[in-house]
């Protein structure tokens, strides 16, 4: 009887710059397409219902709890999308196993903690999380510039100071624009180097210099699908959240093979 595989493939033993293809739109849709394909094979869907939902419960504690944590709601559900390459680790390998045949289930995305790269993933997590309590840190420092350090009153009254007052107008402008600022960095870092870890034996820095050349070599192609994945978020998070447990898998699905495509193996 043949033993089930659950082991990762080998993964190639490269180091140095590997070679960074340009990409068209037709790339692009069709690696969007085979993370659709991804998904549907290996629904991944309940595994995100228990990432999010802390998160999400969070936010409702603090709207209808203590409201010093009311002004930074958003900055911390905008900017869970910051650690959206981390969370989507799992998504790589099972795009991976199943690109190459291997024996796939769902908990093969556990199978990433016994990567032999688990530590450069690791630090490069660390990165992520750093430009993520980074990005909290700003928008505290742009709240207490417009409004102060005091607590809101009220959810209504901190939604209507928001919205019809020039200090609510001045930090949504700042906001998004330093928003989009930790956006760019977080997709240049990210939208290759996972996944190369997952796929070559390279270090951090190797994958992170890889990410921002196949950004610098694709600038079009790139800012589309830095609005797609952005667009797609949003969208998935009005349904109360619900429709981010298909949204977060597709797109860490369609990441592998946006690698697959720029990164030359």
């Amino acid at each position: 009887m043949t033993s089930v595989d659950t082991s990762l493939t080998v993964r190639e033993e490269r180091s140095g710059n590997p070679t960074v293809r340009q990409i068209g739109m037709a790339d692009l849709m069709d690696a969007i397409a085979k993370g659709f394909a991804d998904f549907n094979a290996m629904p991944t869907h309940f595994f995100f219902l228990a990432i999010i939902y802390p998160i999400v419960m969070f936010a409702i504690a603090g709207i209808y709890g203590d409201l010093d944590l009311l002004p930074f709601i958003f900055p911390l559900l905008a900017g869970y999308t910051l650690l959206g390459p981390l969370a989507a680790i799992g998504m790589y390998e099972l795009s991976r196993r199943r690109e190459f045949g291997r024996y796939t289930s769902r908990t093969n995305a556990f199978l990433v903690f016994k990567s032999r790269s688990i530590n450069a993933i690791v630090n490069l997590g660390v990165v992520l999380m750093v430009i993520y309590f980074a990005w909290l840190f700003a928008a505290e420092m742009i709240y207490e510039q417009n409004f102060g350090s005091a607590a809101p009153e009220s959810y209504a009254g901190f939604i209507n100071q928001v919205f019809t007052t020039p200090e609510g107008m001045s930090m949504i402008i700042t906001g998004s624009s330093v928003g989009f600022v930790f956006a760019v960095v977080v997709l240049s870092f990210s939208v290759v180097s996972f996944p190369m870890l997952m796929d070559m034996d390279v270090g951090v820095f190797t994958a992170l210099k890889t990410s921002v050349k196949a950004v610098i070599a694709n600038p079009v192609i790139m800012a589309v699908w830095g609005v797609i994945v952005a667009v797609s978020l949003l969208l998935g998070s009005l349904p109360a959240f619900v429709g981010l447990c298909v949204v977060l898998p597709v797109i860490g699905h369609a990441t592998w093979h946006l690698y697959r495509k720029i990164v030359a193996s």
